[in-house]
């Protein structure tokens, strides 16, 4: 690692117990099954992975996403298991946060789907399918 590579990622962790009290149980269900299934498969570092606020040095920037695969939902898991993988510094930043209603989203298929590409990241890794350069040209 070079003094110049490093991610910074906003978080909203500081506004979870919050965040709880105003979802429903199941949605709440969800997000800690996400949670759980991020740090068993993917990244260890960060608990807010979701957040879409990140700022990365242009080394690390070229490092990363050089590399990735993910172009859905799960792209910032991908994102942050590559930058744990090459040892690049991630820093987690609190960052006011306010949901919007009206989602049109589904939370239990886009829950699904997640964890099946979470699953997929890991496993493409895992067997070689997908493969991290730690050295850069």
């Amino acid at each position: 690692m070079k003094n110049n590579e490093v991610a910074i990622c906003g978080s909203r962790r500081h506004l979870e117990t919050e965040s709880v009290a105003k979802r429903s149980a199941f949605r709440t269900l969800l997000m800690y099954a996400f949670h759980f299934e991020v740090w068993l498969f993917a990244v260890k570092s960060i608990r807010d992975t979701q957040c879409g606020f990140k700022l990365f040095s242009r080394e690390s920037a070229r490092k990363i996403f050089s590399q990735m695969h993910v172009e859905r939902w799960a792209f910032d898991v991908e994102l942050l298991y590559i930058a744990e993988k090459l040892n690049i510094p991630i820093f987690e930043v609190d960052v006011n946060w306010q949901e919007i209603p009206g989602s049109k989203l589904d939370p239990f298929t886009a829950s699904f789907q997640m964890g099946i590409d979470i699953l997929a990241i890991w496993m493409r890794y895992l067997f070689g399918i997908w493969k991290i350069q730690y050295k850069t040209q």
